[in-house]
């Protein structure tokens, strides 16, 4: 590209880290503004990746005329609003995962960027590493044959804290929207839409879900078998099965940079390494839709990001699980 997108980003915390570490590998991307409801917070930031722009406030930083493109990085109750709020300054948004907090408000946003013609996407960092890129040619050459069966999972162990992020239900916190959602959206990718949900979840003391096992169900039979966890440290593998072989994604799977294809006794391992931390190639993904004049991606549109939505309300509405703002 001739034009370098120059982004913004809302939040100051780990994730907005990442995204800004990421942004020094994209080909793309130059970081040129934070912004942060807390003016010292983004002068820190500021200072400590070299970027020009820190504004107190998040209005501040949507209206800046120097940013082209906006990573919402805030707590998962503030996606839509902090969506709502660039898309209304024609900024370009890739909102973290989950995208929202439930399909509701999935609706408000995507509606919203519709309505204003402007470009969104749901921050699944994992879809475009280059080993899921792989994947998805692989799947798509038949590698595996028909595709039966999904398995994956991701946890980790939180140290125990009822108001930090992972267990907070005033932040939406719990399993399934913080990791879960990896292995639902990598089903979504392979298998599409689920047409059955089921699923059991432990609920702990803070009144979200710490450990969960989720069992979607698919046209013609097809299953994805999903495990999620934030106090349980848990493998953190996937498989692809087919009707002639399988694909297995080692531990770290959603950041991995290796796969081995099984087809009867053959084995073939690809190594594919990632450049950065990641975080880089969706922001380029963006830069490539702007460039092409799109409204979204095609590597995850947005009615794919409403099914997910969708999908991890019916599993939580069989829980009992609804968070305050809901």
């Amino acid at each position: 590209m001739a034009h370098k997108v120059r982004w913004g980003i809302i939040g100051a915390g780990k994730i907005a880290r990442k995204f800004a570490e990421g942004l020094r590998f994209a080909k793309s991307a130059e970081l040129v503004a934070i912004g942060s409801r807390s003016k010292e917070r983004a002068e820190q930031f500021a200072a400590e990746f070299g970027v020009g722009r820190a504004h107190g406030g998040y209005e501040n930083l949507a209206s800046d005329g120097e940013v082209d493109a906006v990573y919402i990085a805030t707590p998962h109750p503030m996606h839509k609003s902090n969506s709502i709020l660039c898309l209304e300054a024609h900024k370009a948004v890739l909102c973290e995962k989950p995208f929202t907090v439930n399909a509701p408000e999935a609706e408000q946003v995507i509606a919203e960027a519709r309505r204003q013609q402007v470009f969104i996407m749901e921050a699944m960092w994992t879809r475009f590493i280059p080993v899921i890129a792989k994947l998805r040619e692989l799947l798509g050459q038949g590698a595996v044959g028909e595709v039966r069966m999904v398995m994956a999972d991701f946890g980790f162990r939180a140290e125990w804290d009822p108001r930090g992020r992972a267990l907070n239900p005033a932040l939406a916190g719990g399993a399934l929207l913080d990791v879960g959602v990896y292995g639902i959206s990598l089903a979504s990718m392979v298998l599409g839409a689920a047409q059955r949900v089921t699923g059991l979840a432990h609920i702990g003391d803070s009144g979200v879900d710490e450990q969960a096992a989720v069992v979607l169900g698919y046209d013609g039979g097809a299953l994805a078998v999903l495990v999620c966890g934030v106090r349980t440290d848990t493998p953190g593998e996937a498989s692809v099965i087919g009707t002639e072989g399988r694909i297995q994604l080692g531990r770290g799977w959603w950041h991995g940079s290796a796969m081995t294809l099984v087809r009867g006794k053959e084995r073939e391992i690809f190594e594919i390494p990632t450049e950065g931390n990641g975080f880089n190639y969706e922001a380029d993904e963006v830069a490539r839709c702007l460039a092409d004049g799109k409204t979204e991606s095609d590597v995850i549109p947005l009615d794919e990001t409403l099914a997910i939505m969708r999908t991890m309300d019916e599993i939580r509405a069989q829980w009992g699980l609804k968070y305050p703002m809901e």
